[in-house]
Formats: structure tokens, sequence, C-alpha cells
């Protein structure tokens, strides 16, 4: 399911003028949107990626943190500031570029139990781990959530939900998840009730994606592989 994604060369043309014969004039350089292997309903769109240090800057601001965890107040502010400036990159309507699909690990959130709930709460990480969080955008409209654990350091689970994906506008999305199904060992069970979330896209390109909840949260995918 890992999204490939193609880069259009520059465009060398010719121009025909009598004081600059002889001279070729380049086009900037364009990245398109483009998953052949997936056929969903939309549009490759031209966009230009934000600057690598950008990006490098992002990643390493949130690497090792435990998702945003360990974080102060100041180093959450330093991650805000970053994703402002890489929203200055996004492209118009991001819900219809192809590069949303594909796996992603959640390498970040403002807000510790936004993804993961209670396991993700200050009690909740005394008992359970997190070894994985990880979010599967299937084309056309399907998303799969899965958090693993361990639980008292031995234990072995994980919670996952299946979502449908819907549309709101150009930058948001709406996903109802089913029940989640809850595994921790061999035994495996299906607890609790529907849940929905909306989710603006401020970012993407074909490393990382950035999301804010409706409720300020903010989020931070790393496309897997």
């Amino acid at each position: 399911m890992a999204a490939s994604v193609a880069l259009f060369r520059p465009v060398v043309t010719l121009v025909s003028h009598p004081a600059l014969s002889n001279q070729r004039v380049v086009a900037p350089q364009t990245r398109r949107c483009k998953i052949p292997i997936f056929r969903a309903s939309v549009s490759a769109q031209p966009f230009v990626a934000a600057p690598d240090d950008l990006v490098a800057s992002m990643l390493s601001k949130v690497k090792g943190t435990d998702r945003g965890v360990s974080l102060t107040k100041d180093e959450h502010k330093e991650v805000a500031s970053v994703a402002s400036q890489l929203a200055g990159y996004c492209v118009d309507e991001p819900v219809k570029c192809p590069l949303i699909f594909g796996d992603w690990d959640v390498v970040y959130c403002s807000v510790p139990t936004s993804p993961g709930g209670g396991y993700r709460s200050a009690i909740g990480r005394l008992v359970f781990k997190t070894n994985e969080m990880v979010q599967v955008v299937e084309a056309p409209d399907i998303v799969r959530n899965k958090v693993s654990f361990s639980a008292f350091g031995f234990l072995d689970g994980e919670v996952s939900l299946k979502g449908k994906l819907k549309v709101l506008d150009d930058k948001w999305i709406q996903v109802i998840f089913e029940p989640p199904q809850l595994k921790v060992g061999p035994l495996g069970f299906q607890y609790g009730g529907e849940s929905e979330v909306k989710l603006q896209i401020t970012y993407i390109d074909e490393k990382i994606r950035l999301g804010l909840g409706s409720r300020g949260s903010l989020f931070v995918f790393l496309r897997r592989g």
C-alpha cells in the first residue's frame, strides 16, 4: 500500500528571439502528485515541495520524543512554528493529492491522548508502552489506525480501528470509525462504539504529512518504507 511518487524533470523550452538565439530557457522545476497504482477519484496537482531543511527541522524536533510526550511547552511551540512555515507550501487542494495514500507512522501529536486515547494518557503510559502508532490510508476512502503496545512490559497487544473517509472541502476530511478492536496476547474482542474525527491537511509531500484536528491538535506523519 505504500505510495509511489513520480518527479517530473525540468522542461527545456527553446525560445526563438533575435537577441536570445542559441540560448535555452529552463522552466522552473515542478513536482506532481502521481500514484499510478491507485485508481481513486483524485487529481494530480503540480506542487512545489518545502525546502528540505524545513522538513528536516520538523523531523529533528519530534524524533525521540515519544511522539511529543517528552517535549516542553516551548519545544511544542517550536514544532508549531515549523508546521506553520510548512503550511505555506501546501498544495491548494491537498485532499485530492494521491500522496495521502500509503502507510504512515504517527511521529508527533501536540496532545498525547489524541492518538491512542486512554492508552496514551499519563496513567495509561505507565501500563502500556507504545511500540508503534500507524495510520494506513487506502484508496479510495479507507483509513486504518493501529496502536501496538506492551502491557506491563511483557504482554503484547494492539488496538485497531477501521474508518470511512469523507472529503468535507479542499483541505478538511472526516473519518467515521467502526468500534475499535482490542487484541491482547491470544485474546481479541471489539468494544465501545463508533467514533469520528475531522482533520485538516496542512502540508503533504513524498515524506511527511501534517494535519490539524478540529480541536487544534497538530499531527505529524512520516511515510513508512
